[in-house]
């Protein structure tokens, strides 16, 4: 190893999708990147690329780190096959390799499973003596003290900074494996390293990454509400969103506080406005309240000028074409701000992705080369009710009704309307434009 090692990371796309992907308002940077950066000692040089922006062209290094998700794991398996050609190491984590670790190592030297920060000090150790292990396990432990992200290493045209403050749901949903990533035990950062970090932050916009900030118990909401006074006290002055369940609204002191802080969107996961879907799925916090109390809950975050961004899946393993119109009209009909709807796709170390391997029931299996198509834009399993080819074609004719743009105009205004917010009303129209360029932008034989 030469005298001063670098260290090169590499955030992949998936090349079959990459004109679709590259719309610089809807990518967010490779945090977890980041942070194995900080978390690499400072005798190393790093470096990143990020097929976000740049198109890769080969750079010397001792050791080459990926993170990938499903849909770009491939990219991550040619690109460390190239490497590897050379006798140079390289290393892959992400949720990906974390759920099919025998896969990964067939592609890369060693693999990371579940969080890096217990385990990336001894890969480098190993990597410096020329020992990497096949495999290293990470455990779940405490988030006190992680270090910032290397923000100096993300490309300066993303649009949206990027922070965590928490991990972990002790929810299980049929088509989730955060749980399985993160573990079921909802952990949290100290507010004070959270503002400190919060501050550093260069873009205007904000993305907080937990899966729920707002958390499942009183005690969690009495947490984020002490983050939002953090923020206000500190004076930091950014525009943010964030994803929570549907009990956002229970203490509307959170609510107050979270839009006084900057709020402008929530992502709700809404999922289904169908209650026996809800159940089949496991979405359990929602089939409990029922979909007839969203629109109580829209309500109340438009009343402190936040905006929802509900996500809807289309597809589930038991709709019927009259189930996706009656879907899309719901969303329609709804007085949800921003829609990201979905094609419901079975991922590895889901409930769903095992379920429907044992059935038989997977389309495309030859994996790995077959996981791109695991992208949420395409129908990659066989319905119950309907032949695939009849899903992707209704799918697609909801699609063409949801994002017609004069209904998105509707929409901005309404929004308008119901926050009395211009901030939130533009960045959420702008986040559905976003999302109709990725459900059409490579979609020739549909024209709007």
């Amino acid at each position: 190893m030469s005298k001063r090692p670098k260290l090169l990371l590499i955030n992949p796309i998936n090349q079959h999708r990459k004109g679709l992907l590259r719309d610089k308002h809807a990518i967010y940077p490779p945090l977890s990147l980041g942070i194995v950066a900080a978390l690499t000692p400072s005798h190393w040089d790093v470096e990143l690329i990020d097929e976000n922006f740049d198109d890769f062209t080969f750079r010397e290094a001792d050791l080459v780190a990926f993170t990938s998700f499903t849909s770009t794991v491939n990219r991550a398996y040619e690109l460390s096959g190239l490497y590897r050609s050379k006798g140079i190491p390289t290393v892959i984590g992400g949720i990906h390799a974390s759920m099919l670790p025998e896969e990964a190592s067939k592609y890369c030297d060693a693999v990371v499973i579940n969080e890096a920060e217990s385990v990336w000090h001894e890969v480098i150790t190993d990597a410096e003596a020329g020992k990497l292990k096949q495999i290293y396990k990470g455990v779940w432990q405490s988030l006190e003290g992680l270090p910032m992200p290397r923000r100096d290493l993300f490309h300066p045209d993303y649009v949206f900074g990027s922070i965590q403050t928490s991990r972990g749901c002790p929810m299980k949903c049929d088509f989730c494996s955060v749980h399985t990533f993160n573990g079921s035990k909802y952990r949290q950062r100290p507010i004070s390293e959270v503002l400190d970090e919060f501050e550093t932050i260069v873009p205007q916009r904000i993305f907080v990454v937990d899966d729920n900030l707002i958390g499942y118990s009183k005690r969690s909401s009495e947490r984020a509400k002490e983050l939002f006074r953090g923020i206000i006290e500190r004076g930091i002055r950014k525009d943010w969103f964030c994803q929570a369940s549907i009990n956002v609204a229970d203490d509307e002191e959170v609510l107050k506080l979270a839009a006084e802080s900057g709020c402008r969107l929530i992502l709700l996961g809404i999922e289904s406005e169908k209650a026996s879907a809800l159940t089949d799925m496991n979405k359990t916090m929602n089939a409990k309240r029922g979909a007839g109390t969203y629109e109580e809950v829209f309500a109340k975050l438009h009343h402190y000028g936040i905006g929802v961004l509900g996500t809807f899946i289309m597809g589930l393993e038991n709709d019927s074409p009259d189930d996706l119109v009656n879907r899309a009209n719901y969303i329609i009909g709804s007085s949800v701000d921003a829609i990201q709807t979905t094609i419901m796709t079975p991922l590895p170390g889901t409930a769903l992705f095992n379920r429907l391997k044992q059935e038989n029931r997977l389309l495309y299996t030859n994996f790995p080369a077959d996981w791109s198509k695991y992208h949420f834009g395409e129908v990659v399993y066989k319905p119950s009710l309907m032949t695939p080819h009849e899903l992707s074609d209704c799918i697609h004719e909801q699609f063409i009704r949801m994002y017609e743009p004069k209904s998105l105009k509707r929409r901005m205004i309404q929004s308008l309307k119901n926050t009395h917010n211009a901030v939130t009303s533009t960045w959420a129209y702008a986040s559905n434009l976003q999302y109709r360029n990725i459900y059409f932008e490579s979609e020739e034989r549909l024209t709007i």
